[in-house]
């Protein structure tokens, strides 16, 4: 029997023709020589007079994967960056730590080899712990903060009190890690609010293949080091201005811990709740995200009175 086309390995090879094209380069720093490389897109020409922009991605594919809607609106605006976190894209480390404050280290670490001393930052989903956790580490190089669909203000006890649909940390890592088309399958009726369940299972197939199960067991104990002793009382208060957006059906992150995030962060965040939205968004919600994105990180820095001031928003 033929094999299947290979979608996933011409997608990448047209993302980063795209990317190059949009005026990014891909690089790799070495990281103080300990087994730790990241790799960044970057841009190809810095331009002073524009403000930089730090987009983090989540669990899945690469960043070029899954930032590429928003750079091409971004490019003109912003110094983009897109790294690659660790175990996804050609980041990696012989280190064991797995934690998002030794992602954000290591993200901070590319920012500054960079020679970028100040950036907005967006993180999505597992980005946004990583985002959350570079605003808290390094409060000098993180001037604004968009958290999509990151629920920080977990706690291991949620999974005990029922929050989550997943019973165990088994159950969540065997449908955010699919290994099978079937699980796949399960994997998009989490994150999609209204997910397309006509995808042949030989193109999931093949993006499995693409992603292969070299990193497995590191996702894994990302997945684990995220969830193990978490606690509200652990969670460090940021300071930077702070844009929350959530999808009103996350299935993945309840909706309540972005309403915890808000009160975690009262004075300095806002929150927006994307109408008929899962945990990720399909392209009129990537539309209506990016326009509030746009707003919050174009305008003038946002003061904490202004964002105390501002009241939450359904966006119909």
């Amino acid at each position: 029997m033929a094999e299947c086309f290979s979608f996933s390995g011409t997608y990448d090879r047209w993302l980063r023709f795209s990317y190059s094209w949009m005026g990014l380069k891909s690089t790799t720093t070495d990281l103080s020589g300990d087994g730790t490389v990241m790799h960044c897109w970057v841009p190809k020409t810095y331009k002073p007079n524009k403000p930089n922009l730090l987009l983090v991605h989540g669990l899945g594919a690469s960043g070029m994967w899954q930032w590429n809607a928003f750079v091409s609106r971004f490019i003109e605006r912003f110094n983009v960056y897109v790294p690659d976190l660790l175990f996804f894209g050609d980041s990696y480390t012989n280190r064991p730590e797995r934690t998002e404050q030794f992602q954000a280290q290591c993200v901070a670490g590319v920012l500054k080899a960079e020679g970028v001393r100040k950036t907005a930052v967006v993180g999505a989903s597992y980005g946004g712990f990583v985002a959350y956790s570079l605003a808290a580490q390094f409060p000098e190089m993180v001037e604004k903060l968009v958290l999509w669909g990151a629920g920080v203000c977990m706690e291991e006890k949620d999974m005990e009190d029922g929050m989550f649909q997943v019973k165990s940390m088994d159950e969540a890592v065997s449908i955010m890690l699919p290994q099978t088309p079937e699980k796949m399958k399960e994997l998009l009726k989490v994150v999609f609010y209204k997910p397309v369940m006509t995808i042949p299972s030989c193109f999931m197939q093949d993006f499995i293949d693409f992603m292969g199960t070299e990193h497995l067991q590191e996702w894994t104990g990302l997945l684990n080091a995220l969830h193990k002793d978490r606690k509200m009382s652990n969670l460090p208060k940021i300071t930077q201005p702070t844009l929350i957006i959530w999808g009103e059906y996350d299935r993945l992150f309840p909706m309540e811990l972005g309403h915890r995030l808000k009160r975690h962060l009262e004075g300095i965040a806002q929150l927006v709740v994307i109408k008929d939205c899962g945990h990720a968004p399909n392209g009129r919600d990537m539309k209506e995200i990016y326009e509030h994105m746009k707003s919050f990180l174009v305008d003038p820095l946002l003061s904490p009175k202004k964002a105390n001031q501002t009241k939450d928003q359904k966006v119909h």
